[in-house]
């Protein structure tokens, strides 16, 4: 462990992440945020876009130069898909280290990456480079990483959930479903009919069930688990709130007389940020809000052969800048809870 002093670059930080990224590495006691970058906001104090930050930080947004990124020790990349693929070869040759907020180096196999984000990769040489950054199953690799893709939000709360399951051999990963979901800052800080509080006000609906883009980021996770191949539904819905991820999942358990507490209670009690709820409790999404935790509750209906977990996070925190700044921890040596010791806010 460190106490040493690392200089971050943040790029694309106007948005929902980019904007809890620079306020969780303000309260780092070993960061100092050196650039914030955007193309779209050049020159703008970033406290004008961010009014909590006033009396924190003072910098403006500037256009991203590589010269000025590569000065930094780690860069963060809050950017649309398909930017940082275009920056990160250059500046890991310079020597920076990088944490990848977007999916650009999520997904190992680059055609499966194409299909889903509808372009070319820019660097597929770095794709088995990349390490994917969820610290509960890749803390080792993440240690030894130049460049770290943090998983997607659902992903985290869907991975972390089935993951004890997985490991052990005890589900059927023929028929694993994954009911799950999001406040709407998982869909960005952007201008969209579909996102405006009247049309979401008084409303519950399910989206992209033919196809969700994080449903290959899942099941690639899932596999590398269980050394074969994992079939997954995967359902998402968009929930009137602000943040916040609730997975409510579903297996055939192989062994029914397991004793699942046990399970999730021993896989889970080294992990900081993996919190498994007593028996007979439920998960709440209000639970995690503002905190890097994810909360998590295992049930078997009945005393049947079906296991429910429920998996909740925040999407804007452990489902994005919390993770990457755990991951930052991990990559530096800083102690892991570093930066992320906030209790979440209720109400």
């Amino acid at each position: 462990m460190t106490d040493k002093t690392i200089k971050a670059g943040i790029v694309g930080a106007t948005g929902y992440t980019g904007g809890e990224l620079i306020r969780l590495l303000l309260m780092h006691p070993h960061v100092d945020i050196a650039v914030v970058t955007s193309r779209s906001e050049a020159g703008r104090h970033v406290t004008e876009l961010f009014p909590n930050l006033r009396q924190r930080l003072d910098l403006a947004f500037t256009t991203p130069d590589t010269a000025q990124l590569a000065a930094c020790d780690v860069i963060f990349f809050a950017t649309p898909n398909g930017t940082a693929m275009t920056m990160a070869p250059q500046l890991l040759q310079e020597g920076a280290r990088v944490v990848d907020l977007s999916a650009d180096f999520r997904i190992k196999d680059s055609g499966v990456w194409s299909r889903w984000y509808g372009m070319a990769h820019a660097c597929p040489e770095l794709l088995a480079e990349a390490v994917y950054g969820l610290p509960e199953m890749n803390r080792r690799a993440i240690a030894a990483a130049r460049l770290v893709a943090n998983p997607g939000c659902y992903p985290t709360a869907v991975q972390l959930g089935f993951l004890p399951l997985v490991e052990e051999g005890l589900a059927d990963t023929d028929s694993l479903i994954a009911n799950t979901a999001s406040g709407v800052s998982g869909a960005g800080r952007k201008a969209v009919t579909g996102l405006l509080f009247s049309e979401l006000d008084e409303n519950f609906k399910a989206y992209n069930v033919a196809g969700h883009r994080h449903q290959p980021e899942i099941v690639q996770g899932l596999q590398s688990v269980a050394q074969h191949a994992v079939r997954l539904t995967f359902v998402p819905h968009l929930v009137p709130m602000v943040r916040g991820i609730h997975a409510t999942l579903y297996g055939r358990l192989r062994a029914p007389e397991t004793d699942l507490q046990a399970l999730y209670e021993q896989r889970f009690a080294e992990e900081p940020f993996v919190d498994v709820l007593p028996a007979g409790q439920h998960a709440e999404t209000r639970t995690v809000t503002g905190g890097n935790h994810c909360r998590m509750a295992v049930f078997r209906p009945g005393g049947g052969d079906t296991v429910v977990v429920l998996s909740v996070i925040d999407n804007l925190i452990k489902g994005a800048s919390g993770q990457a700044v755990q991951n930052m921890n991990i990559m530096f040596g800083f102690a892991e809870t570093a930066g992320l010791e906030g209790i979440a806010l209720m109400p």
